[in-house]
């Protein structure tokens, strides 16, 4: 929705201030806004996306409660509404039709627990000036960012740390987080970031920060929130229909143009059929113009899945939009992306900024995606193996069948002797266990990993939750998070409801690899407004950009980088010279195994961009090429 930042007890001026909050402008091209209080010891900014009350009415920062409270809010409170309703009864009144409003109000009724009413995804802060206290909230999940930094007796925060680096008296590499994300690749569970001092604010936790210190409460705990569901399949399939049809109804609430980045597998298409079914029902609260769908199409590749994407749209009867991506990459291009990127991954962002950005130009403001399926029912073949362990003779061969199926697609008439695979896999798989066991240590809370409701987990779900909560989904979020807000789109995620995920975590992985099909509950509660082919597809791609192929299309502007001076002499590349080899022996020999040569393009990829990273965000080389 936004960028937010704001700083307490820690002097700003106002020209630091304008120069922090349009360093997010990217995320609000709308407005903008600087409060300061009158003893001067606060000042909250915000950059708007205009979504929900487009009027002067919803901008912000924002003042409440006789102008106690001042609120920067980034995110949307889908049930709004509902609440709003609650409130009016207990005699509250509003000047404005924000959900922002909204948040104040519950927040002076409710106080810290006002969160716990909210569907939807947040990163705010709301200063008391009576209390002379500020108070900090982040939802269950992480969909929203939240960065702090905290120094003597004050504290400074914003949506990306881009904005506080330019309050803080150095800037450091945090060459911790680096080699962790060489080894693990994922770390939006630490606290510590890329930058040093730098910290994350934590996924389902409020703060209040007063008298020079901050205080962390948890409010939300998946394991503590499982439903007691049927055990009847069929039962459990309808719950979940009725879930996220409200799920996507909720997001339908927009002011302004909606859309869909639809790649054509099972997660995207799934919404945009269920928002196509939840529109016939004509509902006042929602937005009508919705039916446009942006297809990211790598021509020529293994990865284009534009084919797919048309069989949806002619389905629900409507036009899409396809968006061919090519390999137009310079140093001006990747040092632009590092910078709006902010973090470090193992892939090249630009297919998946490059379709917000035409979302963007099209007039489409909010985007409703299908991301979080994969880690919530199991779409990846990494979890399904852990279902091994979990199920009989009787049935084995199901689960070994989905594995098999999505790793070798079209191949099946090789795999005869199942016996002799599930023997050899369930070996593997054991093995794999005991670091998993390790891995649950390392990076889960430990009174996640000792309760008794995990250990009640089968290791499917097991498994989930860790790429839930600790891997996979909260980097894939950070990772969209930044993408579509580079172009000042706003993502909504259907199954990233809390709803929808507490249900995820109280059925068993029986229900989510079924009769040879992975996430087996979403595909057979949604089969009567999917085209069938798209409801029951086996084969997975995802998102992803050729890199193998665009490393070798761009070669000698890889070459370029790696034999340059400051590549040589960068803090964040390792071996230099390794990397050269590496890189020249890769463009003139591609393996024979794509999947192989896209890994090791993706390994080359990752080594060339934290060099880039450093260069655009630590360096500060990025103003030369922004404009």
């Amino acid at each position: 929705m936004c960028g937010i930042f704001g700083a307490f007890n820690k002097y700003i001026t106002k020209d630091k201030a304008d120069f922090c909050c349009d360093t997010l402008s990217h995320r609000g091209p709308d407005g903008r806004g600087v409060w300061f209080n009158s003893e001067g010891n606060c000042v909250l900014a915000h950059r708007r996306l205009s979504i929900i009350d487009l009027s002067d009415k919803g901008k912000q920062p924002m003042l409440y409660g006789n102008n106690r409270y001042c609120i920067t809010f980034n995110g949307e409170i889908y049930n709004f509404l509902e609440i709003k309703k609650e409130l009016q009864k207990k005699g509250y009144s509003f000047v404005g039709n924000s959900d922002t409003e909204v948040i104040l109000a519950s927040y002076m009724e409710w106080g810290n627990n006002c969160v716990k009413k909210f569907n939807g995804m947040w990163a705010f802060a709301i200063f008391d000036q009576v209390d002379n206290s500020l108070f900090l909230s982040r939802d269950r999940f992480g969909v929203k960012p939240l960065y702090y930094w905290t120094e003597n007796d004050g504290i400074v925060f914003a949506s990306e740390m881009k904005a506080i680096m330019p309050c803080m008296p150095k800037v450091d590499v945090n060459m911790q987080m680096i080699n962790f994300f060489r080894i693990f690749h994922h770390y939006e569970f630490k606290d510590d970031c890329l930058i040093k001092y730098i910290k994350r604010f934590p996924a389902g936790y409020n703060a209040f920060f007063k008298k020079g210190k901050i205080i962390f409460e948890r409010y939300w705990n998946t394991l503590e929130q499982q439903l007691d569901v049927p055990s009847r399949y069929e039962e459990q399939v309808e719950i979940f229909r009725e879930l996220f049809l409200d799920a996507c109804k909720l997001r339908m609430r927009s002011d302004v143009k909606l859309g869909t980045a639809l790649s054509g597998g099972l997660d995207s298409s799934a919404v945009i059929c269920a928002m196509n079914s939840v529109a016939k029902f004509n509902e006042q609260s929602t937005q009508k113009d919705w039916q446009n769908a942006y297809v990211a199409s790598f021509k020529g590749t293994k990865l284009d899945e534009a084919n797919y994407a048309k069989i949806v749209t002619d389905y629900i009867g409507i036009n899409n939009k396809t968006i061919t991506m090519s390999n137009c990459l310079s140093e001006k291009k990747l040092l632009q992306q590092a910078y709006l990127f902010e973090e470090l991954w193992m892939n090249s962002q630009m297919p998946i900024m490059a379709i917000y950005e035409a979302e963007r130009t099209d007039g489409t403001v909010v985007s409703i995606d299908g991301h979080g399926a994969d880690e919530l029912f199991s779409g990846y073949t990494m979890d399904m193996q852990f279902a091994l362990l979990d199920y009989t003779n009787d049935n084995i061969n199901d689960v070994a069948r989905t594995i098999k199926y999505a790793e070798n697609i079209g191949k099946l008439e090789e795999f005869n002797d199942y016996e002799k695979w599930i023997s050899t896999r369930l070996k593997k798989v054991k093995k794999r266990n005991i670091y998993e066991k390790f891995y649950r240590k390392v990076i889960l809370h430990y009174n996640d990993v000792n309760d008794v409701k995990f250990k009640r987990f089968d290791n499917l779900n097991k498994a989930l939750y860790i790429e839930t909560h600790k891997k996979i989904l909260p980097t894939m979020l950070r990772n969209y998070d930044r993408n579509s807000m580079s172009s000042g789109v706003e993502i909504r995620m259907p199954f990233m409801d809390y709803r929808i995920i507490q249900f995820a975590f109280s059925i068993p992985g029986s229900s989510k690899i079924r009769n040879g099909y992975s996430k087996a509950i979403i595909r057979d509660a949604l089969k009567d407004i999917m085209p069938y082919e798209i409801c029951y597809r086996k084969d997975k791609k995802g998102l992803n950009a050729p890199i193998n192929e665009w490393m070798r299309d761009s070669g000698e502007l890889y070459l370029d980088i790696v034999n340059s001076q400051d590549f040589k002499n960068s803090n964040v590349v390792l071996n230099p010279k390794k990397i050269r080899k590496k890189l020249e022996t890769y463009i003139k020999n591609p393996k024979e195994d794509y999947i192989a040569d896209l890994i090791t393009g993706q390994k080359l990829w990752q080594e060339i961009n934290m060099y880039i990273w450093e260069k655009a965000l630590i360096k500060n080389r990025v103003n030369e090429y922004l404009n």
